[in-house]
């Protein structure tokens, strides 16, 4: 365990708290400064830790990886404790990231939920010490149902680490907390540990981004890459859309009437020939245009921007960005319109 010594901020605090019990409040010698130089120290110390762990990966990690890889069924993530808690994000994120998992309480695993775990399954089991009664307490029916083991521990030595398929090291020479009680540089190895096995997995697996927002629909993320330029699109009547030998006042009519700033022109073929916006408007009247003798093949935008419906929703935003526009027409491979889109209905959607 370490002394008070390797910490010479908490010493300093310690003895003047024990200097003066009698007050109320404790005091430091600089106690706008001591506290982020404690923090500093912690922070450097499960770095350090961390680092180590990186130095000293070895053969087993790869044994780890194609263990799971192979693997028929689910990963089952297991541990008590603060290792649990690290469990339960080790679960989460290998889910997240293309392989099946799911965190088991070893207690409640004494009590029926063994029941989950099948042949085809691999156990993740966590603990620092590899002597939690919990886990120790399921191992030999783990055993019998024949599910291989990945233990992750900082005792090689241990009841659990002897008992694993495959041993994973992640000692820490000394934990953050001052005590040397707290789990901190542990856990947080630990930690790492679990997500260099998910992204390893990730690698190997060829997960891709689409795949990732498939398994987080809810999320920004998911939005942004499941998100078609269709799915927001305004399609049929909700198009605005006007002739190019049409007049100014049958454009702005039917920009009026659709309620989008702007309005798609079309040339004799019914193909995409140009955009009328608000803007478009405003410099028309500007220049004292007259509305009624002047058509829309004059005072359209020609070569307007436009983006196909199969293209995700997220490149109509990076366009209208780039040419600092509000609207974009949506076509077909010919040049068809078949939709119109604008910034607002992509804030809608979210995407944004």
């Amino acid at each position: 365990m370490p002394t008070l010594t390797a910490y010479p901020l908490f010493r300093e605090r310690s003895l003047l708290y024990l200097a003066d019990m009698g007050n109320s409040k404790l005091k430091t010698s600089d106690s706008a400064t001591a506290p982020l130089q404690l923090a500093r120290e912690v922070l450097m110390i499960e770095a350090r830790e961390v680092q180590a762990l990186a130095e000293r990966l070895d053969e087993n990690f790869v044994n780890a990886v194609e263990l799971i890889l192979q693997c028929r069924g689910r990963v089952v993530v297991t541990g008590i404790g603060k290792s649990g808690h690290i469990g339960h994000k080790i679960a989460a994120t290998l889910a997240s990231t293309g392989t099946p998992a799911f965190f088991m309480h070893p207690a409640e695993a004494s009590h029926g939920d063994l029941g989950m775990i099948t042949q085809g399954d691999v156990v993740i089991a966590l603990s620092n010490s590899g002597e939690a009664d919990e886990l120790l307490a399921i191992l030999p029916p783990l055993k019998r149902i024949g599910a291989p083991i990945i233990s992750i521990s900082g005792n090689r030595a241990s009841t659990l680490s002897r008992a694993a398929t495959v041993f994973l090291d992640a000692h820490v020479s000394q934990e953050a907390c001052p005590l040397g009680l707290a789990p901190t540089a542990s856990t947080t190895a630990a930690l790492a540990l679990g997500d260099a096995l998910a992204v390893t997995l990730l690698e190997q697996r060829g997960f891709s981004k689409e795949d990732f927002a498939l398994a987080h629909p809810g999320g920004s993320l998911g939005r942004r890459l499941l998100v078609h330029v269709e799915d927001v699109m305004r399609q049929g009547d909700a198009i605005p859309v006007i002739e190019a030998s049409r007049s100014l006042k049958d454009g702005l009519l039917e920009m009026s009437r659709k309620g989008l700033g702007m309005t798609a022109v079309l040339d004799e073929h019914g193909r995409a020939a140009g955009i009328f916006t608000d803007g478009d408007l405003r410099r028309a009247f500007e220049s004292g245009i007259d509305i009624h003798a002047t058509l829309m093949r004059d005072v359209m935008h020609r070569q307007p921007q436009t983006i196909t419906p199969e293209q995700l929703a997220v490149d109509a935003v990076a366009l209208m960005e780039q040419y600092s526009i509000s609207s974009l027409l949506v076509v077909d491979q010919q040049d068809n319109l078949v939709g119109a889109l604008n910034m607002h209905d992509l804030l809608m959607a979210k995407v944004v």
